[in-house]
C-alpha cells in the first residue's frame, strides 16, 4: 500500500472517530439533563436544604448518619454522627431521624427502643449539635415526653415520626402515637401535636389532632396515621401524612390544613383534612413518608418519598423522588406518582 492510501486511510478514521466523539458526548449531555427513580435504597426519607445545601439524615447500623451535597438527585459526603448506647431505652430499632435547624443548633428527632420485635417500647428522643455545622459532634439531649402526664415521665407514651413545626415564633412537635401504652404493636396510631418549650422539651400536654377515620385511610388490617411532615405555601401550613399500613401497597398520603393561621394550632378544630392525595398505582406501590425541599434555584417544589419495592407485603422500600406543582386554592397537586426508570428532568440549576 502506497504513502497516499495509508494517508487516506488515517484521515478517513480520524474523522469518523472524531464524529463518533461528538455523539458520545451529546448523548452524556442529555443523560445529564435527566435521571430516573429510585434514587436510592432506604424508608422514611428526610432531605433538607440549607444554605444551597442537601442535607440528608437516615438510619443504618442502629445509629444516624447524615450526608451534604450541593445536588438533590446525589448523595455527597457522609458522617456517622450517633451511634445508639449498648444499654438503655434507646438502644434499639432507630427509625425515621429527622434533622432541623433550630436557633442557630441542628437537632435530631428520632424513635427508639429496648428491643423489638414487638415493636411496643419505640418513644422519641433528641440530638443536638454542638455548633452550627451539621458535621460536628452531637450531644443526647434525651427521652421527650409524649403521653398525657408531663409530670409523671415513667407514664409516657410509645412514639415515632416526631416532626417539627415553626409558626409565629413558636415550636410546635407533631408525631405518631397511642391512646396509651400497649402490649402489643398491633395497635391503632394517631397524630399528636404538642408546643414546645425549647426543642428538647415539651410545654404542656398532647393533643390529639388526627385519627385514621376516613374511608380512604381506613379498611384494613391495621388503620394508622403516621409520618407528619410540614409543607408551608405562603401563608399556608399542611401536615401530610401516611395512612393505611406502611408494608402494603395501600399506603398513602393525606393532608391536613390549618384553617385559620392566626388561630389555635392546638385546636383539632383548626384543621381540616382531605385525601388521599398522594398515592400508588399500578407501577409505584404503597408511596409514604415524605419530605419536600426547593430546587437549587429555589423555582421549584420537591417531594421526596418511599415507595415498596414489590407488592409483596414487607418493608422493602426505596426512595424517589419528583416536583409538583400548587392548585390555585394554595393546596399542593402531587399529581401521579412516576415509574421507576422513566427520565426526570433534573432538579431546576442542578447541573
Amino acid at each position: 500500500m502506497n504513502r497516499l492510501k495509508i494517508l487516506i486511510l488515517m484521515m478517513f478514521a480520524f474523522v469518523s472517530l472524531g464524529q463518533c466523539t461528538e455523539k458520545e458526548t451529546e448523548k452524556a449531555g442529555e443523560a445529564k439533563k435527566t435521571f430516573t427513580n429510585p434514587v436510592w435504597d432506604g424508608a422514611d426519607p428526610w432531605l433538607v436544604k440549607h444554605n444551597n445545601e442537601y442535607i440528608y439524615c437516615w438510619s443504618a447500623g442502629n445509629g444516624i448518619n447524615i450526608s451534604r451535597s450541593a445536588k438533590m438527585t446525589q448523595k455527597g459526603q457522609v458522617k456517622k454522627i450517633w451511634q445508639a448506647p449498648e444499654t438503655g431505652w434507646n438502644r434499639n430499632c432507630i427509625w425515621a431521624p429527622e434533622i432541623h435547624f433550630i436557633q442557630g443548633r441542628w437537632y435530631v428527632y428520632y424513635a427508639g427502643g429496648e428491643s423489638g420485635p414487638p415493636f411496643i417500647h419505640q418513644r422519641t428522643g433528641v440530638l443536638r449539635s454542638k455548633t452550627d455545622d451539621v458535621f460536628s459532634d452531637y450531644e443526647d439531649m434525651g427521652m421527650l415526653y409524649t403521653g398525657d402526664n408531663p409530670d409523671d415521665m415513667a407514664s409516657n407514651v410509645w412514639a415515632i415520626d416526631m416532626t417539627i413545626l415553626e409558626h409565629k415564633d413558636k415550636l410546635y412537635a407533631i408525631w405518631s402515637g397511642w391512646i396509651k401504652q400497649e402490649t402489643t404493636d398491633a395497635t391503632q396510631q394517631h397524630l399528636f401535636i404538642c408546643e414546645m418549650e425549647n426543642p428538647w422539651i415539651m410545654k404542656g400536654k398532647r393533643v390529639k389532632l388526627s385519627s385514621p377515620v376516613e374511608v380512604w385511610e381506613t379498611g384494613g388490617p391495621l388503620n394508622l396515621n403516621e409520618g407528619p411532615e410540614i409543607l408551608k405555601n405562603g401563608k399556608n401550613v399542611f401536615v401530610i401524612y401516611s395512612c393505611r399500613e406502611s408494608w402494603l401497597v395501600e399506603y398513602r398520603q393525606g393532608m391536613l390544613q390549618l384553617i385559620n393561621p392566626d388561630g389555635n394550632l392546638l385546636d383539632p378544630a383548626n384543621w381540616k383534612k382531605s385525601g388521599p392525595v398522594f398515592q400508588g398505582n399500578e407501577q409505584v406501590f404503597g408511596v409514604g413518608h415524605c419530605s419536600f425541599v426547593k430546587s437549587p434555584d429555589n423555582t421549584e417544589d420537591w417531594i421526596v418519598y418511599h415507595s415498596k419495592k414489590s407488592t409483596k407485603p414487607g418493608w422493602e422500600r426505596d426512595v424517589r423522588m419528583q416536583p409538583f406543582k400548587w392548585n390555585a386554592d394554595g393546596t399542593p397537586n402531587f399529581g401521579q406518582a412516576i415509574p421507576a426508570g422513566k427520565a426526570i428532568s433534573l432538579p431546576s440549576g442542578e447541573n
